[in-house]
């Protein structure tokens, strides 16, 4: 299992549609192959700050399936005017 983490840094004075986007959009990202689940959770010091958790089943199953996908064009459209700056994104992989 990989987990993505994305620090997502709303523009000011947005968060509540972003979060209302989020709710729309988390229908696209959880009927992909390869997901497994996800968590959006907002940060307590700073409100305009959220962290995005997705498992999926391998690191191919975003940067591939997800990323290229006509889905994905949907997901970006409805969220990524939202950020400032873009998030970056990274992968992780629990440790035996």
């Amino acid at each position: 299992m990989i987990l993505e983490v994305a620090i997502l840094d709303v523009k000011k004075g947005e968060e509540d549609a972003f979060e209302a986007a989020f709710s729309e959009a988390q229908t696209i990202i959880s009927g992909m192959s390869g997901y497994i689940s996800h968590q959006l959770q907002k940060c307590i010091e700073h409100p305009s700050r959220y962290i995005l958790l997705v498992n999926w089943e391998t690191l191919e199953h975003h940067t591939v399936g997800f990323r290229s996908s006509k889905a994905y064009q949907t997901w970006r459209s409805m969220l990524h005017h939202f950020y400032d700056p873009f998030p970056q994104v990274e992968h992780y992989k629990a440790l035996r």
